[in-house]
């Protein structure tokens, strides 16, 4: 979810605290953060309910091996372990929700390999193309993608939709027939909002990473995540000319462009489920069922249809965009060796989805029929059926550019106050030399 992506970025005070509050002390040696040989802790940000499923589903396979396993919660993670990686009550893992802090922990000398512990040709064949890679740093891997979220995702209003006789597109070119059809059936067909107090305008660079991955395949957007393509790229101006395209044609989007920057991306897509709907599509991650009216999130399956983000073309390369938690090892005792592998199995998701969590296994073999509702059925359907998992962009990217001129220039641009040539030129030129 967005929100704890935003938590990672406050200022190194919530750190502390957040720290403070867990209750989190000493409880061990300077090994790691496990009571003995035997016992291992895995600090984490998810959710308690993904949290408590995953426990669930770990403690059998550890007692099996001899050993515990205790997950911890602990806020802002993403600063608070890079303050206690020399610590006595450092943990044994941590799961990390940012692959470009899983690369500082690396650089740092903390993170352990685990190309000679887990056994990667069987996870290459039963993960998600790409999850490997996001925990993997100068050709080793350092970090296993054990809960993920999606972002490349279409809502629309279900009754609405079907009885309008709208169908789901295959390629970029089908998304803008159908937009057209909904325009043309009198019905707005965009709903869209990127203002988020002081993060607003990441709403805007979802949209910019989904369709940069599109035109530019996987290596085209990995490129342009490090900065080898710039943001004054051809790619990068195509992907602004199908946002422009879609966003800035009259009576595409509710309330015009104008409204775009003033509208709250949490309630954006509320107006879907007025009597007669407001707008008929909002795209934006897996976790904004959670912000939609409450009458909605008691019937979701009922009123909430989705589809995944098509691609360019129809039958071509289909990339998802994600993000999700990254386990790093920092103590290599056998007994955190043992509790990696078992990180590694696919089957400690199983309580986690069947309780109804936002828990998505990264694992394409995962057993569909664990998730509890069509809609979360839906989410893991395009997951697993998805060409290649690629890390949202930003979150990769220097905080100066990916939580700062991508947000700020992308809104300045959107509102009209920028023209795209100066939005494309001041992000480049923020990028750290």
């Amino acid at each position: 979810m967005r929100g704890s992506r935003l938590s990672t970025r406050t200022i190194a005070a919530v750190a502390v605290a957040a720290l403070s509050a867990t209750g989190l002390a000493a409880c061990g040696d300077d090994s790691g953060g496990g009571s003995s040989d035997k016992s291992i802790v895995v600090w984490t940000s998810v959710d308690q309910p993904i949290l408590d499923g995953l426990q669930k589903g770990i403690d059998p396979l550890a007692k099996t091996a001899g050993i515990t396993i205790k997950l911890q919660r602990v806020d802002n993670i993403n600063q608070v372990i890079m303050t206690k990686l020399n610590a006595k009550d450092k943990p044994d893992i941590a799961m990390i929700p940012q692959p470009g802090v899983v690369a500082d922990i690396v650089k740092r000398g903390a993170a352990k390999p685990l190309d000679d512990v887990l056994d990667k040709a069987a996870l290459e064949g039963s993960m998600v193309p790409g999850a490997l890679d996001a925990g993997t740093v100068d050709d080793k891997l350092y970090a296993l993608l054990v809960n993920a979220n999606i972002k490349s995702l279409v809502f629309y209003p279900k009754k609405a939709w079907d009885a309008a006789g709208y169908e789901a597109p295959d390629s970029i070119d089908a998304l803008n027939a159908l937009t057209d059809q909904i325009k043309g059936d009198g019905n707005t067909p965009w709903c869209m909002g990127v203002e988020s107090d002081a993060a607003t305008g990441w709403p805007a660079t979802d949209w910019f990473e989904d369709l940069v991955m599109r035109y530019g395949g996987a290596d085209g957007y990995n490129s342009w995540v490090t900065h080898e393509t710039p943001f004054d790229s051809d790619v990068v101006r195509q992907s602004a000319a199908e946002f422009e395209k879609l966003f800035f044609t009259d009576g595409n989007v509710l309330g015009g462009r104008k409204a775009i920057v003033s509208t709250n991306f949490g309630t954006a897509g509320n107006p879907m489920f007025d009597k007669k709907p407001g707008c008929f599509m909002y795209k934006q991650g897996s976790f904004i069922t959670g912000f939609f009216p409450k009458n909605i999130q008691a019937d979701l399956d009922g009123e909430v249809g989705v589809f995944g983000f098509p691609p360019a073309t129809a039958g071509g390369e289909n990339p998802v965009l994600g993000g999700g938690d990254l386990a790093v090892m920092l103590n290599d005792s056998d007994a955190a060796k043992e509790a990696m592998k078992i990180l590694a199995n696919k089957d400690i998701g199983v309580p986690a989805a069947t309780g109804g969590s936002s828990f998505l296994s990264p694992f394409k073999d995962f057993d569909v029929s664990n998730y509890q509702g069509e809609l979360k059925k839906a989410f893991a359907d395009v997951a697993y059926k998805a060409t290649a998992f690629l890390f949202d962009g930003s979150d990769q990217m220097p905080g100066a550019v990916g939580a700062g001129t991508f947000w700020k220039d992308m809104t300045a641009w959107i509102a009209g106050d920028e023209d795209l040539d100066t939005a494309l030129k001041n992000i480049d030129n923020s990028w750290p030399s």
